[in-house]
């Protein structure tokens, strides 16, 4: 299984000179199983630049695509995704139940008067919600996939996929208490995981005036990829305001803390274009 990073940011895409190491894209990634298979979790701006990729290798699209949720920085890249434009090109949605409400939404809303020139049912693409992970698992020619329930506003889907004996587990908008019980249900679901991509918008000292916005912050999410004897640990979803001196400066003090624990546990923070294999 190969990852790749096409968006790490969050809320809003913030390019610029500040943010070239780690990316300025909003949520997108592209999972290739070892079956040959293609999966891509949410179509935040990154997916552009994907969608260019595709085209330049004169790739046949056909993917499985999951939504976490429908906040805008999570779908408002799916209109610039050239495949869909293209007959031969099939995507199979999966994910949050309102998933498909928001890629249509960005189309066509219930007014008659979308925010995009072109109608969803004129895209030629095949397109097709498939609605299992809502109610259990997924499979893909043997690879799982399974769902938990997202602690953001309005709720969501993080996702954890199984192959062969290797466990990925991405949890992005979701906000991390320690003292709820949910955060017992987290380290469940993430327990033993090769690898965990998790939000990390914020820094302790900033939680407290953003409680119930969605977010977490990266002790939080230290804590859970601690208790969950995660192997390596990914901080995702930063913050626009975020620069790159910033993300390293968190990284630098999540590896401290983990010095101190004596802890093997690897982090790093997610970069555009990078790529992480299982």
């Amino acid at each position: 299984m190969k990852v790749k990073f096409w968006g790490t940011r969050g809320s809003i895409p913030a390019p610029g000179k500040d943010t070239i190491i780690y990316g300025g894209n909003t949520t997108c990634l592209e999972i290739n199983l070892d079956n040959g298979r293609k999966v891509i979790i949410d179509a935040g701006t990154g997916i552009r630049s994907l969608g260019r990729e595709f085209e330049s290798r004169e790739d046949h699209v056909d993917i499985h695509l999951l939504i976490t949720h429908i906040h805008w920085d999570h779908i408002f890249g799916f209109p610039f995704f050239s495949p869909i434009y293209n007959s031969s090109t099939r995507v199979l949605v999966d994910g949050y139940n309102s998933c498909m409400k928001g890629l249509r939404y960005s189309f066509d809303n219930k007014m008659g008067d979308g925010f995009f020139p072109v109608r969803f049912d004129e895209l030629k693409a095949d397109i097709e919600f498939i609605n299992k992970l809502s109610h259990g698992s997924l499979d893909i020619d043997g690879t799982t996939i399974d769902s938990a329930l997202l602690h953001h506003p309005q709720g969501g889907l993080g996702f954890r996929f199984r192959e062969d004996n290797k466990t990925l587990v991405f949890l992005t908008d979701n906000e991390l208490d320690t003292k709820e019980k949910s955060f017992s249900d987290f380290i469940i679901f993430c327990q033993g995981a090769d690898i965990l991509i998790h939000d990390s918008q914020y820094r302790p000292e900033e939680i407290s005036e953003h409680r119930g916005w969605g977010h977490s912050d990266y002790q939080s999410t230290l804590d859970l990829a601690l208790k969950a004897n995660v192997k390596k640990l990914v901080l995702f979803h930063h913050a626009p305001e975020r620069k790159d001196s910033d993300i390293m400066e968190i990284t630098v003090s999540c590896q401290n803390l983990i010095k101190e624990k004596n802890s093997h546990l690897e982090i790093e923070a997610a970069k555009e274009n990078s790529v992480l294999v299982l």
